[in-house]
C-alpha cells in the first residue's frame, strides 16, 4: 500500500510540474494582432504622445497575466541614428527574456548589441500599464524588438517600498491605466 501511495504523489508532483512548466512558457500567451500606425511608436524628444514610425513583419506575443509578457519584432528602414534626432532615447539596455518557442526575440543577442551600441533602444509608451513602460530597441540593419520594462514607480510598487509623489496614483482594481492610447 505504501507504494501504491508514493507512486500516486510522485505522479501528481510530474503532472502538476508539467502542468506549471506548460502555463509558464507556453499556456498565458496569445498572438498580438496587428495594429498599424499603433504598434510601433516613439515618444518624441520633448514629450507628449507617441508617434508611428514605419515598420513592416511585425510579430509579437502577450499575456494577461503579467504587464511585461509582451514581446515584439519588426523591421524598419529608419537607422537608430535617425530615430535618435527625433525620439526620446531609454535607458533600460536590458530587455527580458522571450519564451524560447518566439525565436525572433533573442534578450541577449539585443542586449549585445545596446551594449556594444549597435543598436539604440527608446521610450514607446510610458506606463503602457501601472508602473511599466514599453520600451522599443533598433539596430543598424533595420531590425528591431519591443518589451515592457517596469519603471522606478513600477519597481517601488512591486518591492513594497513607498512610492513617493513622483508617481501617478495606482489605479483601483478593474479600472483601465492612462496610457494616451485608446483602449480597445
Amino acid at each position: 500500500m505504501g507504494k501504491f501511495l508514493a507512486l500516486i504523489l510522485i505522479l501528481s508532483a510530474l503532472a502538476a510540474g508539467g502542468a506549471m512548466y506548460y502555463l509558464q512558457v507556453y499556456g498565458f500567451y496569445e498572438d498580438v494582432q496587428l495594429q498599424p500606425g499603433r504598434d510601433v511608436a516613439l515618444v518624441p524628444l520633448g514629450g507628449g504622445e507617441a508617434q508611428p514610425i514605419a515598420y513592416s513583419e511585425f510579430e509579437a506575443i502577450d499575456a494577461g497575466s503579467s504587464p511585461i509578457r509582451y514581446r515584439a519584432c519588426f523591421t524598419t528602414m529608419v537607422t537608430p541614428d535617425e530615430l535618435a534626432q527625433v525620439f526620446t532615447l531609454s535607458d533600460k539596455l536590458e530587455p527580458r527574456n522571450a519564451p524560447g518557442w518566439f525565436d525572433c526575440f533573442d534578450a541577449a543577442a539585443i542586449g549585445a548589441r545596446l551594449a556594444d551600441g549597435s543598436a539604440k533602444a527608446f521610450l514607446s509608451v510610458k506606463n503602457i500599464s501601472y508602473g511599466v513602460d514599453r520600451i522599443v530597441a533598433v539596430t543598424d540593419e533595420g531590425r528591431g524588438y519591443i518589451w515592457h520594462e517596469l519603471n522606478d514607480c513600477g519597481q517601488k510598487a512591486y518591492d513594497g517600498t513607498v512610492v513617493g509623489e513622483e508617481c501617478p496614483p495606482r489605479p483601483e482594481a478593474g479600472q483601465a491605466p492612462e496610457t494616451g492610447q485608446a483602449e480597445e
